[in-house]
């Protein structure tokens, strides 16, 4: 299998390949030496008979040594390149340990109860509040939210955004009726009394007009007499008609029972009755929305508030000293404050948070335990085996070595009884 170039790791996987390279040393170290033991109390063991201890100390470690040898390369690929059955187990079953680490997780990790227990006591509220309170995580906070925000207000489409705008108007302010709504309100309206005060503020905005306006009577009605009317008698008209507005304009002003004031109540109770019962008004009315409100009025209407409201908010989110900002951060710390300082608060906090948390794990488990397999499967064979041995090979090494000195321990032992039972 080829390696990964040295210079192409990162610097954690280089120290790893550092320390697994030294580890194999060792190990092939250890066996070499027990090889060099073995050889030599072999060859003197007729002359010094103590070496057979020697021997079949060396002889025990050799077989450990080759033995977990081959056991710990069978994981990673086949030993001497043989085509050996179960070995090469990482690269040959890739997919299945993905499968198999996948439905791990999701067994015994991605639990409701297993999340609702850990989330439950760690008092996730408390903890936020504590670093939110902070001014300076605060404004952190804002301002990422503010990026955020104006990114996503930049990156959406005004004709879009106008085109949704104009079929929510059209929706509730076209489609829908608004006679018998509207007549149903001006009865309420008209039975309180409330329109009073509406009487007497045009009453008194026509009697200061007439104050500042008297000229405007000059020849209102004169200039419709013949001409041989002598211009004095166009003058008292004039005068009589403009001391007659504004005697009349007085009497509504002082008198709340004036026939003026009940022919208004009887005409905003006769529109109320026909605005909610008669077809012919309703349909006079609702023409008359609609072309107010017709399709190009609502499109421009629609484009100048989306306009408006991009631009005002774009330029508070963008502006740090902006007053949207500003108590967005005040917010944000007082929420954290509340956070830390609200036992109820804390607990419906937490249990928002837990309950969502459930709701996904339980939901979403598969899905999430899925990514661990797809991704495995996606990797390559060699790439995938190769990070595996940096990850635990180092530690595998010591497998070797200690397989090395617990066969020469067993050889040792099994010849020292050997001899002593059997004399041999």
């Amino acid at each position: 299998m080829a390696r990964t170039p040295m210079a192409l790791l990162s610097a954690a996987d280089q120290e790893r390949l550092r320390g697994l390279r030294v580890m194999k040393g060792i190990a092939l170290g250890a066996l070499v030496l027990l090889t060099v033991v073995f050889i030599v109390a072999f060859a003197l063991q007729a002359r010094y008979p103590w070496l057979a201890y020697v021997r079949a100390a060396a002889e025990g470690g050799m077989v450990g040594a080759l033995a977990d040898w081959f056991a710990v390369t069978a994981l990673f690929r086949r030993p001497l390149g043989l085509p050996i059955p179960h070995t090469a187990i990482i690269p040959t079953r890739k997919d299945e340990i993905g499968r198999t680490l996948g439905e791990f997780v999701e067994t015994n990790f991605l639990s409701g109860d297993i999340i609702r227990t850990k989330l439950a006591a760690t008092r996730i509220s408390a903890r936020l509040g504590e670093w939110l309170r902070d001014p300076d995580h605060a404004e952190r906070v804002a301002t990422e939210g503010a990026a955020m925000a104006a990114g996503v207000l930049e990156a959406l489409s005004d004709d879009d955004v106008q085109d949704v705008i104009a079929d929510l108007a059209r929706e509730h302010l076209i489609v829908p009726e608004w006679g018998p709504p509207l007549g149903g309100w001006l009865e309420r309206l008209v039975q309180s009394g409330a329109h009073h005060e509406a009487v007497d503020l045009a009453a008194d905005s026509v009697a200061s007009w007439l104050t500042a306006n008297r000229e405007a009577f000059s020849g209102l009605l004169s200039r419709r007499l013949p001409g041989w009317v002598p211009s004095m008698v166009h003058n008292l008209i004039d005068e009589a008609a403009y001391h007659e507005a504004v005697k009349f304009i007085g009497a509504v002003r002082s008198d709340p029972a004036h026939p003026a004031r009940d022919a208004i109540d009887g005409y905003l109770g006769r529109l109320a009755e026909n605005l909610q019962h008669d077809p012919a008004t309703i349909g006079r009315f609702e023409d008359a929305k609609t072309t107010v409100f017709d399709s190009p009025r609502v499109r421009e209407l629609a484009a100048e508030a989306w306009t408006t409201a991009k631009n005002g908010l774009v330029s508070a989110l963008r502006d740090p000293e902006s007053g949207l900002r500003r108590r967005a951060a005040t917010a944000l710390a007082e929420i954290g404050d509340r956070l830390v300082t609200d036992a109820t608060l804390q607990q419906r906090v937490d249990g928002w948070v837990t309950d969502a948390a459930v709701f996904l794990v339980d939901r979403y488990r598969h899905d999430i335990a899925s990514i661990i397999t797809d991704t495995v499967e996606r990797w390559d064979a060699d790439e995938t085996t190769e990070k595996i041995e940096l990850m635990v090979g180092r530690d595998l090494q010591y497998i070797r070595l200690n397989g090395t000195i617990v066969g020469s321990l067993a050889g040792l032992l099994i010849f020292t009884i050997a001899h002593a039972v059997f004399g041999v």
